[in-house]
């Protein structure tokens, strides 16, 4: 039987959970075991999704200190020797994902979007020349098969029905660390795009009138997001940049607003919805993605709509009024 382990990253724990499905992608027609491994906490989210949960208890090892977090896994290889290790490719296991291949003398997939497979080889898929072109991967090492997996791309739809067993691993080493921690800064209060079910995105036919997306964002109780051309030009935050250099997202509801729609920027769109472009140029190629079309003005789009959707609004106020 197959066996897989999946990094449970702390701050993306259904991230990571949503990686079982590359596993049943993987091995469709077979049975495999899933095991999540969490440090320093209990991803009770998880529980019910996977067969086990390895717990390491190790109060030496620091939320960053990713060195120690690849000695501790290394050595749960070594105990249950996984056929697939699979990491979400966070901030934190984009630095974890190659430093543990190369503990485990095995290859890494990095960035992976599908999972293909062909001629009894099970493909891994990830963008590269700049999101120009896809290429399919195999691996021929003797170790475990080993990727860094997209956030926002794979959804997994079983249900949480597993009998969930708890494993506690303690981990003990006398290393330092070569990382300390010196003062802990709150995150500020804003938006997350990638939980957004409505964004408002904005391209370069928007420009610098980006800010008045905000309103039709408002008016639908959705966030405003943005494409690279806007972010490069100091116009929006990078934080809420859409594409291959910036986030995935999967909303209910995506109007592209002056967007031309090149791959890089159509890569970080997954399991949307909807999609309404609105262009003066019909043939970009967001477009040929989109399921509504509007040619024309985006800024005119945008106030017409806003206005309708408050004057509804205001209609309904009054109706209740009365």
């Amino acid at each position: 039987m197959k066996k897989c382990l999946i990094f449970l990253d702390s701050e993306q724990i259904q991230n990571s959970i949503e990686l079982l499905e590359v596993a049943r992608q993987m091995y469709p027609d077979e049975h495999w075991e899933s095991y999540g491994v969490a440090i320093n906490y209990s991803p009770l989210e998880a529980h019910g999704f996977f067969d086990f949960i390895i717990q390491v208890n190790a109060q030496n090892i620091k939320q960053y200190n990713v060195k120690e977090i690849t000695n501790a896994i290394s050595d749960i290889h070594k105990q249950y020797n996984f056929d697939v290790i699979l990491i979400p490719a966070t901030w934190c296991g984009r630095i974890l994902a190659p430093r543990l291949a190369v503990r485990l003398q095995t290859g890494l997939t990095a960035d992976v979007t599908e999972i293909r497979h062909k001629e009894n080889n099970i493909e891994m898929v990830r963008p590269v020349f700049s999101n120009r072109l896809m290429a399919g991967i195999v691996n021929k090492s003797n170790g475990p098969v080993m990727m860094s997996v997209r956030q926002n791309v794979f959804k997994y739809t079983q249900n949480k029905n597993k009998q969930t067993q708890l494993v506690e691993f303690d981990y003990l080493s006398y290393e330092k660390a070569g990382i300390r921690q010196v003062r802990v800064y709150e995150k500020p209060q804003s938006y997350d795009i990638r939980e957004s079910s409505i964004l408002v995105s904005g391209g370069g036919g928007v420009g610098k009138d980006f800010y008045r997306l905000e309103a039709l964002a408002e008016v639908l109780k959705g966030h405003v997001a943005a494409s690279r051309r806007i972010v490069d030009k100091g116009i929006a935050p990078r934080s809420i940049q859409v594409g291959q250099s910036g986030k995935t997202v999967s909303p209910k509801l995506y109007i592209a607003l002056g967007i031309y729609g090149a791959i890089q920027h159509v890569e970080g769109l997954k399991n949307v919805d909807c999609i309404i472009s609105v262009n003066t140029n019909i043939n970009a190629p967001i477009c040929s993605l989109s399921d509504i079309v509007v040619e024309g003005d985006a800024l005119l789009f945008v106030d017409l709509l806003t206005e309708r959707i408050l004057e509804s609004m205001r209609y309904q106020n009054e109706g209740k009024n009365n």
